[in-house]
C-alpha cells in the first residue's frame, strides 16, 4: 500500500444508453405466518441469455406483517433496446436472519421482458407458481412494477427530520411515529420512495438523517410532488395514519438555500371535518444538504486507487490440508473454495490498482509455537506484498505447508491493520480506497473486537468483504453485514455500512463471476458515499 499511486485511466468499452429505476408493489399476497402475517421481500433476478441460466440481480427490503406491500427500495439496471432482456421477480415470505432464500416460503412469481415493462411504464401481473406458465389465476396476488428512466444529473440529499405535537395513537402509551416519503406519479397515483426508522413512544420525535438521491426521492424533477406521511407503528403491521403534507425538492432547495428552517402541518383528512381540528402536530426539516452524485466511475477515471488486501483463515476447523476432506485441501486439477473466492475477486479489482502489488495476511494459525492472527502469508512482514492475484495463490499454497492451523478465528487484528492504511489516506484527503478481502469457514471468535472495529473504520475509506467457505452456519454473519440498520458498539454508530458477507456455497454451482458481481455489488455505492460525505470530488470535477 504505497502511500500515493498516479492515476490510472480505465478504457470504458461500452456506455449504456439507459438506466432504468424498478419499482414494486404487491397486492393480496398469500398469508404463510400462523400468528402474524407473512413478511414479504421481492428478489429480482436475469436471465442470461447464453446460458439461460438465472442469475439474482438485486432485492428489495422486507416489510414485516404486510400482504400489500409498497417497497421503497427501487431496482437499478441497465435497459438495452436491442437485446431481449428477460427478468423473473420472485416474491418470499422471510421469517429468518439467513442471506440465501432458498429456506423461505415461496409466495409467487413472474417473468417479463424489461421491454415490456419499459413500453407501458406500469404494469400489473398476476404471480404464478413455480414452473407454471400462461397468465396465472391470480389466487396468489398481483405484482406492479414500474418503470422509469434514470436521470443523467443526480444529486444527493441529506435530510434530518422532526416533529413536535403529534396524535397519540397508542392506548398504553404515546405513539411509534415515522415518516413514508412518495413521489407523484404522471398518472396522478404515488410511489413509496424511503421510509425513516420508527422512534419508539414519542409525540416529539427526532429522526436520524438519513441519504437518498433526487432519482429516488422525486426522479430529478424539483417541482414533482412529494408526499409525506406519518404514521404510527404496529408490530402487527396495521400502522395507524396520523398525517400527511406535500412538498418537493425545489422547496427544500430553498431552504438550504435560505438556511431557513422550513415546517409543515401534518394533516389527518378524517379529522378536517370536525370544527376545533386544527392539525396532527408539525414535522421540521431539522437540515438539509443538496450535493452532485459523482459516480464510481468519475471517481475510477479521475486517478482513484483501489487497494485490495486479502486476509485467509487458516484455523483447525478447516481440517488437515492433507487431507481431501480439508477446506485447505490443494487438488491438483481443481480449485478449492478458498484459491476459486480468491481468484475471482482478486481479479476484479487488481484492475483498479496500479502496482498489482497485494498485501495477502493469514490469521488463526501456530507459526513457531505461536499463535498469530496477522501474519504474512509470503513469511516477510515488513514487506507482505504479492505480485498480481497469481502471486497470492502461490503465497497461500506456500503458506499452508508452513504454518500449523490452529484458533480461534479473530477478525478484528487485520480489520485494524487495513484500517491504519486507510486513516493515513484519509488524513491527507487522497483519492484512495481500501477493500479487505476476508476468507473464513466459521464463526467469528471475537465478535465484539470485530464490531467495533468495522464501527470505526467506516468512518474511513474502506469496504469488508466476508466470503464464507464451507458447511458451516453464517447466520452470525448478519450482524456485521446490517443492511436493515447501521451497526453499533456501545454507543457508537457505524457512519455507513462497509461489509458485504457472501456465503460461497450459494454461488458453487455458478459461474466465478456471479461470485465476484455478488460479493462486489455493494462497493461501488460505498466508496461514492464515503467521498461525498467527505467532500471529495473527482479531480478536474466541477464541485
Amino acid at each position: 500500500m504505497a502511500a500515493s499511486y498516479p492515476p490510472q485511466q480505465v478504457p470504458v468499452t461500452s456506455v449504456p444508453s439507459t438506466r432504468v429505476e424498478l419499482h414494486l408493489s404487491c397486492k393480496k399476497l398469500k398469508d404463510m405466518d400462523l400468528l402474524s402475517k407473512s413478511d414479504p421481500i421481492v428478489s429480482v433476478l436475469v436471465k442470461d441469455a447464453k446460458s439461460s441460466s438465472w442469475k439474482e440481480h438485486s432485492r428489495t427490503e422486507r416489510i414485516q406483517n404486510c400482504l400489500d406491500p409498497e417497497f421503497s427500495k427501487a431496482i437499478q439496471m441497465e435497459y438495452r433496446f436491442e437485446e431481449l432482456q428477460v427478468l423473473r421477480f420472485v416474491v418470499y415470505d422471510v421469517d429468518n436472519v439467513s442471506p440465501t432464500l432458498e429456506d423461505d416460503d415461496f409466495l409467487g412469481q413472474v417473468e417479463v421482458s424489461l421491454g415490456n415493462v419499459v413500453s407501458v411504464g406500469s404494469t400489473t401481473l398476476n404471480l404464478q407458481k413455480k414452473n407454471e406458465t400462461g397468465e396465472g389465476k391470480g389466487d396468489l396476488g398481483t405484482i406492479t412494477i414500474r418503470a422509469e428512466e434514470v436521470s443523467q444529473l443526480q444529486y444527493m440529499l441529506e435530510l434530518k427530520f422532526s416533529a413536535q405535537g403529534l396524535d397519540k395513537k397508542d392506548f398504553l402509551g404515546k405513539s411509534d411515529p415515522y415518516l413514508e416519503f412518495a413521489k407523484e406519479n404522471p398518472d396522478g397515483s404515488y410511489t413509496t420512495t424511503h421510509r425513516t426508522q420508527v422512534i419508539k413512544n414519542t409525540l416529539n420525535p427526532v429522526w436520524p438523517q438519513f441519504e437518498i438521491s433526487s432519482q429516488t426521492l422525486c426522479s430529478s424533477d424539483v417541482e414533482r410532488r412529494i408526499k409525506v406521511t406519518c404514521y404510527d407503528w404496529d408490530n402487527d403491521g396495521s400502522h395507524d395514519l396520523i398525517g400527511v403534507f406535500t412538498t418537493s425538492l425545489s422547496e427544500l432547495m430553498e431552504g438550504q438555500r435560505k438556511r431557513a428552517k422550513l415546517a409543515w402541518e401534518c394533516i389527518n383528512p378524517k379529522k378536517q371535518s370536525k370544527r376545533k381540528y386544527k392539525n396532527s402536530g408539525t414535522v421540521n426539516l431539522d437540515s438539509v444538504k443538496v450535493v452532485r452524485a459523482h459516480s464510481f466511475l468519475d471517481y475510477v477515471m479521475g486517478g482513484c486507487q483501489i487497494n485490495f488486501t486479502v486476509g485467509i483463515d487458516f484455523t483447525g476447523s478447516n481440517g488437515n490440508p492433507r487431507s481431501p476432506s480439508s477446506l485447505h485441501y490443494i487438488d491438483p486439477h481443481k480449485p478449492n473454495e478458498y484459491t476459486t473466492a480468491l481468484i475471482a475477486v482478486g481479479e476484479v479489482c487488481q484492475d483498479y490498482d496500479s502496482d498489482k502489488l497485494f498485501p495477502s495476511l493469514g490469521f488463526g494459525a501456530k507459526i513457531g509455537g505461536q499463535v498469530s492472527h496477522e501474519f504474512a502469508l509470503n513469511g516477510n512482514p515488513q514487506n507482505p506484498f504479492c505480485a498480481g492475484i497469481p502471486g497470492v495463490v502461490q503465497a497461500y499454497h506456500t503458506a499452508l505447508q508452513s504454518v500449523e492451523l490452529w484458533g480461534p478465528t479473530n477478525f478484528a487484528p487485520i480489520i485494524n491493520h487495513v484500517a491504519r492504511f486507510a486513516e493515513q489516506a484519509a488524513g491527507s484527503q487522497q483519492h484512495q480506497y481500501f477493500i479487505l478481502l476476508m476468507l473464513t469457514d466459521g464463526v467469528i471468535s471475537d465478535m465484539p473486537d470485530t464490531i467495533r472495529a468495522i464501527v470505526r473504520a467506516s468512518r474511513l475509506p474502506m469496504s469488508i468483504i466476508i466470503v464464507g467457505v464451507g458447511g458451516a452456519d453464517f447466520s452470525a454473519m448478519d450482524k456485521l453485514d446490517c443492511d436493515d440498520g447501521l451497526l453499533r458498539y456501545g454507543s457508537e454508530v457505524a457512519e455507513r455500512d462497509i461489509v458485504q458477507f457472501v456465503p460461497f456455497r450459494d454461488y458453487k454451482q455458478q459461474s466465478p463471476s456471479s461470485l465476484a458481481a455478488a460479493v462486489l455489488a455493494e462497493v461501488p455505492q460505498q466508496l461514492t458515499q464515503y467521498m461525498r460525505k467527505r467532500g471529495i470530488i473527482p479531480p478536474n470535477a466541477t464541485p
